[in-house]
């Protein structure tokens, strides 16, 4: 009976020694399924638990900016006195003197400068009103009035500007039209010169 049981009990740990070394061979290889063949098991390979950021669409913002009507696109103008009051109104005019539509939003900077180039008076004030986006096929001309008080009416002190700096919406570059219009006020009571948003046209 005793020798049945070490039969038995040998036949067990030779079977137990079977199954683990079956294991521990599973085991090898599956650490070195990346095996070139050589017998020499690869490095581990290190995978990020989460995928890289996406980045946005900026098709929109890029169209956006690309619509905008450059300085070297356009074409300064003013146009005919429209005065009242002891107002006198102009129309700053823009046209798209290039081959593609572009866009104009928002007020135009401006400033009078005399026969040496210095600036005359401050910067206008800009109104309140909601710009509007004008699409300016070539060709096509935005306005924005430029209006101030009559030196002569208000008593500012005047000045006879000999061009006057006009700057798109958004753009670094100005354009120079040359200044016929007569004197401006560049200081004292009423001498506030004001800006309007563009709109479509040449004028009111």
């Amino acid at each position: 009976m005793w020798a049945d049981m070490a039969k038995t009990s040998l036949g067990l740990s030779r079977a137990a020694r079977l199954v683990s070394a079956v294991a521990v061979l599973g085991l090898l290889t599956a650490c070195g399924g990346g095996d070139g063949g050589d017998g020499t098991a690869s490095a581990p390979q290190r995978v990020s638990g989460t995928a890289a950021p996406a980045t946005g669409d900026t098709s929109s913002a890029a169209a956006s900016v690309s619509a905008r009507c450059h300085t070297s696109e356009l074409r300064a103008s003013v146009g005919r006195n429209d005065p009242g009051a002891g107002q006198e109104n102009f129309p700053i005019v823009l046209t798209n003197a290039s081959g593609r539509t572009c866009t104009v939003r928002g007020h135009p900077g401006a400033a009078f400068l005399d026969a040496s180039g210095k600036q005359l008076g401050p910067d206008p004030r800009r109104s309140a009103d909601t710009p509007v986006t004008v699409r300016l096929a070539p060709g096509r001309s935005a306005w924005a009035g430029l209006t101030f008080s009559h030196p002569g009416v208000s008593g500012a002190r005047a000045a006879t500007p000999k061009s006057l700096l006009v700057t798109p919406p958004d753009e670094r570059d100005p354009l120079k039209v040359a200044w016929t219009a007569g004197p401006v006020p560049v200081s004292g009571n009423a001498s506030s010169v004001r800006l309007t948003v563009f709109a479509a046209g040449t004028g009111p």
